[in-house]
């Protein structure tokens, strides 16, 4: 955002952040109400047009990527925002009207509509007052990432969409950095790589970022980059003169138990990866052997190591790390806080969040709901889309 939009006034920003994240329509007039004080005045018009719409009318009519992408996007809310008007009884500012019929004798609302389709979306993160102090909160109190996402996240393009959980997880790690800053990081099913860009802004020690579609992980590259992040894959080559980011081509059903224990990350993160039946029994072996501080997986799944009982509790979660260590080859005897998974998801099928359960209990893995307990701050007021409260947020944990 530009600095003189840092400054805006909450109902102004939370419009202007709406229409960078390609909020529906209905969201976007309801904040033009608001700052109307009721109605969408004129000067208000004038707000959407000089800092939302003047750029996309000034880009020579779909000659950029960004303009192409979102010119059915902004065809749909200027119609609406001129019907909103009208039936109002008020007038819409005339740049509106030939702002709109350009996009109407231009394209047709289905000639964007193709599998491959990306449209970016800017995530802006709205910091309250008071949280200036936070390592994550900008001197603005606006953090702002652009995102390439898909246009057609329900026709099998799902990794190249934002969903609830990544949203969620990006929240808490802004709003709680000492969990993750200086840590070792790693992400399973990372999408479009927000969760991982906000890793990176809290100067996690190490960000892996994995997912286990090629296509997915090609767009997840585009995206570090476009945020000024620079992309190791196992044997790249990385700028110096920017943060590093490392990207896994990791298909759960098929990743080696040797590969897994070589990330040995302090934290492993999920978003709505609880979504498959035939998935989960993969998903839980990689949190397993991620979580497990062993040479040998079979030794975790045979409980031959640590000697405690499975039903053994420990505050927090933490785990004893003299009984960790009993299943080390004793060649490090440096004392290492035990690995920790945050899983968060919307439970939209309940008999896979109950498998999933059972499968993370058959693998004597500790798990403890943190929904009530562990609440990130709201830092995205403006996303009507998006209910924070209907995610769920789990802690695992190795039970030795």
């Amino acid at each position: 955002m530009e600095e003189e939009e840092q400054r805006l006034d909450h109902p102004s920003l939370h419009l202007l952040s709406a229409v960078l994240a390609l909020e529906p329509s209905e969201s976007l007039i309801s904040y033009a109400r608001v700052c109307g004080g009721g109605s969408i005045t004129e000067q208000v018009q004038k707000f959407i047009w000089d800092h939302c719409l003047s750029k996309a009318a000034s880009s020579q009519l779909f000659t950029t990527l960004y303009a192409d992408f979102n010119a059915p996007y902004l065809k749909s809310f200027l119609k609406k925002l001129i019907t909103e008007v009208e039936l109002e009884r008020g007038h819409a500012l005339d740049n509106l009207y030939e702002l709109y019929a350009q996009y109407m004798t231009s394209i047709k609302d289905n000639s964007l509509v193709k599998s491959d389709a990306r449209i970016c979306k800017r995530i802006s993160f709205l910091f309250p007052d008071g949280f200036s102090e936070l390592q994550s909160c900008p001197h603005s109190r606006v953090l702002v990432f652009p995102l390439q996402c898909s246009l057609n996240m329900l026709e099998g393009d799902t990794g190249c969409s934002i969903w609830p959980s990544s949203l969620f997880l990006s929240e808490l790690i802004l709003s709680y950095p000492e969990l993750f800053s200086n840590k070792s990081c790693f992400e399973i099913g990372s999408g479009v790589g927000l969760v991982g860009i906000c890793l990176a802004h809290v100067k996690a020690s190490k960000v892996i970022l994995s997912d286990g579609d090629l296509s997915t992980l090609a767009n997840l590259k585009f995206n570090l980059e476009l945020n000024h992040l620079s992309v190791e894959f196992e044997m790249g080559e990385r700028n110096k003169n920017l943060s590093m980011v490392k990207c896994m081509y990791l298909p759960w059903e098929s990743a080696s138990e040797s590969q897994l224990q070589d990330i040995m990350p302090d934290v492993v993160l999920g978003a709505d990866v609880i979504y498959d039946p035939v998935c989960l029994p993969h998903l839980v072996r990689v949190i397993t052997i991620l979580l497990t501080d062993t040479k040998s997986y079979t030794c975790r799944q045979n409980a031959s190591c640590g000697g405690l009982s499975p039903n053994t509790e420990h505050e927090d979660g933490d785990l004893n790390d003299s009984n960790r260590h009993n299943c080390n080859d004793g060649s490090d005897s440096r004392q290492k806080e035990a690995p920790v998974a945050y899983i968060a998801c919307v439970v939209r099928n309940v008999d896979t969040f109950n498998c999933f359960l059972s499968l993370v209990e058959q693998a004597k893995l500790e798990i403890m709901d943190l929904t009530g307990s562990l609440k990130p701050v709201n830092l995205l007021p403006y996303m009507q889309s998006y209910n924070q409260a209907s995610i769920r947020l789990l802690r695992i944990t190795c039970i030795h």
